[in-house]
């Protein structure tokens, strides 16, 4: 079992949420769905939680009214492999409703924040070269996608 949990509050989007993120990623699923008992702080029969897995790694989704609300204060992470899997992502986060914002980072349609990153990006920024990892890390602040070829492009100009 998983020690830590990353426990996401909704007003009463938690199950098409969850769905929508499972669908997103290999590895995930919905494993649990509760709903509140008659007499509850919420409606009766309404889902409460939704214990889901994206890519090997547990959440919990509560629908528990508008009182809070995500900021960008946490994210999601996602260690992209390629230029592929960044659009495909991008993309599908940021539909319907979706924002895009800088430096890899989106807010999805129900305001969660996901930072979207290829791997190639901290290789960049971490190169041995300094001045190499400057010039990618000035053409990532002015990005909102990351494009892995820019980044290389700016990180090879001389």
């Amino acid at each position: 079992m998983q020690k830590i949990h990353p426990f996401l509050w909704y007003d009463s989007q938690a199950e098409e949420a969850a769905k929508f993120y499972v669908s997103l990623f290999d590895d995930s699923e919905i494993t649990d769905v509760s709903r509140y008992p008659e007499g509850g702080p919420g409606p009766g029969g309404q889902v409460m939680t939704v214990n889901f897995r994206l890519a090997g790694q547990d959440f919990v989704a509560l629908n528990a009214g508008p009182e809070f609300s995500f900021t960008e204060a946490i994210s999601i992470y996602v260690h992209c492999e390629d230029q592929d899997e960044v659009d495909r992502l991008w993309s599908q986060l940021t539909a319907d409703g979706g924002e895009e914002s800088q430096c890899g980072w989106l807010k999805d349609r129900y305001g969660l924040s996901w930072q979207v990153v290829p791997d190639q990006l901290q290789e960049l920024l971490s190169d041995h070269d300094p001045e190499r990892a400057q010039r990618a890390m000035q053409a990532m602040l002015q990005m909102r996608k990351i494009e892995i070829k820019t980044l290389e492009d700016a990180a090879d100009a001389a």
